[in-house]
């Protein structure tokens, strides 16, 4: 069903299988299944866009359908990229607007992060 989805929905369940990933492996830690944490870092992911000319943080189906630029971002929580993918759709966007979208995504996910780990703790 995720690979259906809008960038929103594929993106909120690579954040949320994060946790379900950490919670895993605390536990198999915790029980000694498991000797050495094999996560190297946790993860989060946000939708970005362009809509009517101004950049947006994790948009939803109607914005993303009316989006120029739709950019989908995984990030790790030392600020590394896993994954950056996207679309002009419409139109081509620039450097400049990859950079806009890109600090957005970051601030997104990094509001992600401080959840994640509210929630684990």
């Amino acid at each position: 069903d995720v690979l259906q989805a809008d960038g929103g929905t594929r993106t909120a369940s690579i954040s949320g299988g994060y946790l379900a990933l950490r919670l895993a492996m605390d536990r198999l830690l915790r029980e000694d299944t498991l000797t050495e944490d094999p996560v190297l870092h946790a993860i989060a992911a946000v939708s970005v866009g362009i809509v009517d000319g101004e950049p947006m943080l994790d948009l939803c189906y109607k914005e993303d359908s009316r989006a120029f630029a739709d950019v989908n971002v995984v990030m790790t929580e030392d600020g590394g990229f896993v994954e950056i993918q996207g679309t002009g759709e419409g139109r081509s966007f620039t450097r400049a607007e990859t950079d806009v979208l890109l600090s957005l995504a970051e601030k997104g996910c990094g509001m992600i992060f401080e959840k994640q780990k509210e929630v684990l703790k």
